[in-house]
């Protein structure tokens, strides 16, 4: 019954109009009252511990870093060097996006803010290039998902929190399915793009591209030096959150002096605006989490599940299937917040390691991002565009199956995430 208290106040609330961090906090009020425990005090003291962290200070600094690289030319400049490599090829600027998308997954964790640049930048030259625009779109918009993936993730940041997991070793996990992704998009677009028409680009000589690598290697070493930093224990994520916007900052006012002190106002205002949305979310759910912990929901869904729990594989996939359902219906980060105080305990209870189940958790996550009909993701690329969502829709399919594929790999092969990250942390290897 109290499960049914927990899905009807939630989906209630949202079926109404209600904004989602509103409906944690509805939530939470339901399952008080349901357990005889209402107190305003307790309501609001959960909601401030929600967000009383210092790790979530890396939230707002990854987020302005985005928005400097953008507003910097560092983001042009990534899109440049990709363009040198593998312009020439047939359907070239496809593989350009995949290549730019992958780089800049490694600066900001932010899918929207990645797909609004890459789409911004490489959108009109695929459209004046004879490309499928609402393919090259949907493309450009299963690239920017690989952001929530490669470290440094705001994602794994807010997992990492809600489920008192290590930030720096869901890092260094991520990097390898974040790769994967890319290279299940590589196979797509290959795939789809030798069916088609389209222009390609002269092919570029060494020299010109060893001038495409050194005007863009400021930006190119932002990642070597954000994920080295928390790698060998320089920086934890927050401090290299906070060197990140300054390095931003600095490159792009004083090297590439694209960043002009009048345009920082409302470089700021945006990161401003996204820090209070992410982080309302991470403080209503703070209500909610705590209570679906008190009202023992974990457990009961665990009973559910105790057929499974001798078998990880299974139980996996099971958990991957509920988490795609509800990517459809819910944004990335309330699905977090929802569901992580929810599966953690089953996952714990099973054995699989929290570091595995916490990269396939948030990329099942990304992946909901180009989910129809919600898709966030899809609605940036539709907006920078100016193609139809139904297009769009359309024209993401071969990439959104590759990328669930890649991730249904995951589950069946656990070792292609779980090895490389202990090994690059010196962990002795098991499931």
């Amino acid at each position: 019954m109290t499960v049914l208290v927990f899905l009807a106040a939630l989906i209630g609330s949202m079926a109404i109009g209600m904004p989602v961090a509103f409906s944690l906090v509805v939530t939470g009020v339901a399952l008080m009252t349901w357990q005889g425990i209402y107190d305003t005090q307790i309501v609001a003291q959960k909601i401030l511990d929600g967000s009383d962290s210092f790790v979530l200070l890396a939230i707002p600094f990854f987020l302005l870093a985005g928005e400097l690289m953008n507003a910097g030319g560092l983001s042009k400049r990534i899109v440049n060097f990709a363009l040198a490599l593998v312009g020439h090829r047939h359907g070239g600027l496809g593989y350009v996006a995949i290549v730019a998308a992958i780089i800049m997954a490694s600066l900001s964790g932010s899918a929207a803010a990645d797909t609004a640049a890459l789409a911004a930048i490489l959108i009109p030259m695929m459209r004046n290039a004879g490309y499928d625009v609402p393919r090259s779109a949907g493309l450009i918009a299963a690239g920017g998902i690989i952001a929530p993936v490669i470290p440094p993730s705001i994602g794994f940041i807010v997992f990492g929190v809600a489920a008192n997991v290590s930030i720096p070793r869901l890092f260094v996990a991520g990097i390898v399915p974040g790769i994967l992704m890319g290279l299940s998009l590589v196979i797509a677009w290959y795939i789809v793009a030798k069916k088609e028409t389209m222009g390609s680009f002269p092919r570029r000589s060494w020299s010109e591209r060893f001038q495409a690598f050194r005007d863009g290697i400021f930006a190119l070493a932002m990642p070597i030096f954000v994920l080295g930093s928390i790698r060998f224990g320089w920086a934890t994520p927050t401090e290299a959150a906070v060197v990140s916007a300054v390095y931003a900052l600095v490159v792009g006012m004083f090297v590439y002096r694209e960043l002009k002190p009048r345009a920082l106002y409302h470089v700021f205002l945006a990161a401003a605006k996204m820090t209070a949305v992410v982080m309302f979310l991470v403080a209503a759910a703070g209500i909610s989490s705590w209570l679906i912990t008190q009202a023992n929901i974990p457990g009961e869904l665990a009973g559910v599940l105790e057929p499974l729990l001798d078998d990880p594989k299974i139980l996996m996939l099971g958990m991957m299937v509920l988490v795609l359902i509800v990517g459809t219906a819910l944004d990335f980060t309330p699905t977090v917040l929802i569901l992580t105080p929810v599966l953690m305990p089953i996952v714990k209870q099973a054995g699989i390691d929290p570091i595995y189940f916490g990269v396939l958790f948030i990329m099942n996550n990304a992946i909901g991002l180009i989910t129809p009909p919600v898709g966030i993701v899809l609605n940036v690329v539709s907006s920078v565009a100016k193609v139809s969502m139904t297009q769009v829709i359309r024209g993401v399919n071969p990439f959104l199956l590759a990328q669930t594929g890649c991730l249904l790999l995951m589950v069946a092969v656990p070792q292609i995430v779980i090895w490389p990250y202990r090994y690059f942390l010196g962990l002795p290897f098991r499931w």
